[in-house]
């Protein structure tokens, strides 16, 4: 199957080589082929051959591959003329059948010596390239041995050299006598009398000619007309040969790939030897092939000494895959051995292949690496998996022979016992001795069951080691005999002790979040008592000094906790109304306690007669020697005086109030003034507006205009929109616009004072 794979490649190259020369369709070029074939008495490959041999170009270069597409058979045998280009009992049809399974210069060699022998007399094939710089180098031999083709491996442009001259006029060397041609040209041989008759060969393609064959035999004498005419035919079968591999020269004798190849014949698997192959730059390009073992085997399916001489690239193509390169690159710059990742390869032909694992390994040896594969065998990956799964489930099985006493243990039983394993196994009835008191019945019991009924045993025990207490689990089932006695058990044992300690910790974890959870809610509850005394939400709008004041507070509905929002609206004795909306930083008791604190000492104050920031100074001394120095609370102070309908206020930190006329928002311009807590030495302004009938003035706490990732700004724009579109005049009119202000989870409390001047009241002036 791959010579005929490997024959309709050749046919397709031929068939895109005329398609590109004369423009003619794939069928046209078919048939065109076989006509030159039935014209010359050829078979089909011979004729592929020599099309692909006459194009214009070098054979050293590597043409592109076609694609093969199916299409017509392709006969690798054909009746005609016995007399056509034979000579002396050799053909050149099963030459030409041959050369699809030659894939280096090396093998090529061989392949004619093998063909040429009974008919021509060769004793011996080599072929040479030509160097740029104008020698010759050997790329292929077969007939002599290793070390004179390291004697002639490279031959410096000097005169007399046949094969070189062969190249240079274009026209065949016939050596055939000794005694005349030896003053004459260089011969090859130790002693030249070796080989007595010699005929080179140029591979001519259009102009150039850059590969020369040798023919060498041990018999004197001339060629005969009928032999030279075969082997003329035969190199320009070569040609088209050459044109369909780069020309690879032979490895070097006596530069330790023999003695490579040598100790790869006697090992198993598949390794070869790589000898890096570099640009001018210094940067490798490819690796040559330069031994190989009995079993290596790339995509192909070629093994032996097959792939000796190739580039690496082409022998096995994945290691063109970046990290596998670079990791060849790595080993050789370094001398660290690489271990490539596993990959699925199909081993065999048809529908006997099978697909199997395979995993790479570089190591450096001298100049050059040694590449290896390493097949995983399935039964060996059933075994670590299966070792896989006892170490992650920390379990190991076990197998009991109740006749024969014989006991068998995975070596993570061992492990899960903590046992050494020189002292080996156990027998069933011994782990009882292994067991706490407390739970040696148990076990005992599951254990009679099994060994005298045959019933499955589940049973948790506990053991003592050298690093505590292990919580461990048999599970095990007994095989009995025909009258139904158990005669052999098999089961597993694992060892649960870290998943006990994390059940023990989760239940210790959920208890303390409990306890925690009810002395909050506790706390809550403190609070929430605390603050209601202390902080009384009024059931109905408030009359102060001529004004209606709405009061809104709203807890939090994340957390636990009771926040330190707070407010406070009371008419003062000189017919005044004080105006309060503070804000106390944390929650819970401390908050309340600090919020009180607060609340009745600005009432106080302001009562006998303070100024506003006279009150605001005070609290701020009050905040820093508190319990809580670290304490802070922003506070917006305002005061209500009825004659002129005129607002004083003070703030310290807080949002500013929003006043709504004549269907506008606009918020009051701040005066100075920083936080409660933070400073101290600080400066506190207040700032005076003259409302109008009509007017209405929101005094809130940051709750109400705050939102998770997004700005304060964003925050009081969206409320001054809100309470521009559910403006009302009627009571209980602050819901529309809480509801507007407050969707989804509330994080913190909210307090509101709506305010508003009745418009039955007389106007004093504008602002």
């Amino acid at each position: 199957m791959r010579d005929r794979a490997a024959a309709a490649a050749v046919l397709e190259r031929a068939k895109g080589a005329l398609m590109a020369l004369t423009g003619c369709s794939a069928e046209s070029a078919h048939e065109e082929l076989l006509k030159r074939a039935e014209t010359g008495h050829r078979t089909l490959i011979e004729e592929c051959w020599l099309a692909l041999g006459n194009l214009t170009g070098t054979p050293r270069a590597r043409p592109s591959d076609l694609p093969v597409r199916p299409g017509r058979p392709v006969p690798v045998s054909r009746p005609r003329d016995p007399a056509t280009l034979e000579g002396d009992g050799t053909a050149l049809g099963p030459l030409g059948a041959a050369l699809v399974r030659v894939e280096s210069p090396r093998e090529l060699a061989r392949c004619l010596l093998e063909h040429l022998g009974p008919g021509v007399g060769a004793d011996a094939v080599m072929l040479f390239a030509r160097l740029p710089e104008g020698g010759l180098e050997l790329i292929g031999h077969a007939g002599i041995d290793d070390t004179l083709a390291a004697q002639w491996r490279r031959v410096p442009p000097l005169a007399g050299v046949a094969p070189l001259d062969a190249l240079r006029t274009r026209e065949p060397r016939w050596l055939e006598d000794l005694e005349r041609d030896g003053p004459r040209h260089l011969l090859i041989g130790d002693p030249p009398e070796r080989w007595l008759s010699r005929a080179w060969l140029p591979v001519v393609t259009g102009d150039t000619a850059e590969v020369s064959i040798g023919v060498l035999r041990g018999r004197p004498g001339r060629f005969s007309p009928r032999t030279r005419e075969l082997l003329r035919a035969v190199v320009r079968l070569c040609a088209g040969r050459l044109r369909a591999f780069e020309a690879r020269p032979e490895p070097a004798a006596g530069s330790g790939a023999d003695t490579v190849q040598a100790v790869l014949d006697t090992l198993p698997g598949a390794a070869v030897l790589l000898t890096p192959l570099r640009a001018p730059t210094g940067e490798i390009e490819d690796y040559r092939i330069d031994a190989a073992s009995p079993e290596s085997v790339d995509v192909l399916g070629r093994g032996g000494a097959g792939p000796v001489g190739l580039r690496i690239r082409e022998y096995w193509p994945p290691v063109a895959d970046e990290a596998l390169w670079q990791g060849c690159a790595h080993t050789l710059a370094t001398g660290e051995p690489y271990e490539g990742e596993p990959y699925g390869q199909r081993d065999g032909v048809a529908d006997a292949a099978q697909l199997s694992t395979y995993r790479v390994r570089v190591t450096r040896l001298g100049e050059g690496l040694i590449a290896g594969w390493v097949r995983h065998d399935p039964s060996a990956q059933q075994e670590r998996r299966l070792e896989d799964v006892q170490r992650l489930g920390n379990l190991g099985w076990a197998n009991w022979n109740l006749v024969t006493q014989e006991v068998t243990w995975s070596a993570q039983v061992f492990t899960v016992l903590g046992r050494d394993p020189g002292r080996g196994p156990l027998r069933l009835d011994d782990l009882p001795g292994l067991t706490l008191p407390d739970d040696v019945p148990a076990l005992s019991r599951a254990l009679d069951d099994l060994l005298e009924a045959g019933r499955p045993a589940d049973a948790p025990f506990r053991i003592r080691t050298a690093n505590g207490v292990r919580h461990l689990r048999l599970v095990a089932e007994a095989v009995t005999d025909l009258r139904g006695k158990p005669v052999e058990v098999h089961g597993f044992l694992q060892d649960l002790t870290a998943q006990r300690r994390a059940e023990l910790a989760l239940v210790a974890s959920e208890r303390a979040m409990l306890t925690q959870h009810g002395a909050l809610r506790a706390e809550r509850a403190l609070a929430g008592r605390l603050q209601h005394a202390l902080l009384p939400l009024p059931d109905k709008p408030l009359r102060l000094a001529g004004l209606r004041v709405e009061v809104a507070y709203l807890p939090a509905q994340a957390g636990v906790q009771v926040g330190g929002d707070w407010f406070s609206a009371i008419e003062l004795p000189d017919g005044d109304a004080l105006l309060v909306v503070g804000d106390v930083a944390g929650h819970g008791v401390g908050a309340v306690a600090t919020m009180a604190q607060l609340r009745f000492t600005a009432k106080g104050m302001v009562i006998t007669g303070s100024s506003l920031t006279g009150a605001l100074g005070r609290l701020n001394t009050l905040l820093l020697h508190s319990r809580d120095s670290h304490g802070t609370a922003t506070l917006v102070l305002a005061r209500y005086h009825a004659r002129e309908r005129r607002l004083e206020w003070a703030q310290a930190g807080h949002p500013p109030p929003l006043l709504l006329r004549d269907g506008r928002a606009r918020f009051l311009d701040r005066p100075r003034g920083v936080l409660l807590g933070a400073s101290n030495r600080p400066v506190f302004e207040a700032e005076e507006c003259l409302l109008r009938p009509g007017d209405r003035l929101l005094l809130y706490t940051d709750g109400l205009v705050e939102r998770p990732g997004e700005g304060i700004d964003r925050g009081l724009e969206r409320l001054a929109e809100a309470a521009v579109t559910h403006h009302r005049d009627e009571p209980s009119s602050l819901d529309p616009l809480l509801a507007a202000m407050l969707q989804g989870e509330r994080r913190d409390d909210v307090c509101v004072l709506d305010i508003r001047v009745p418009t039955e009241t007389s106007d004093p002036g504008g602002e």
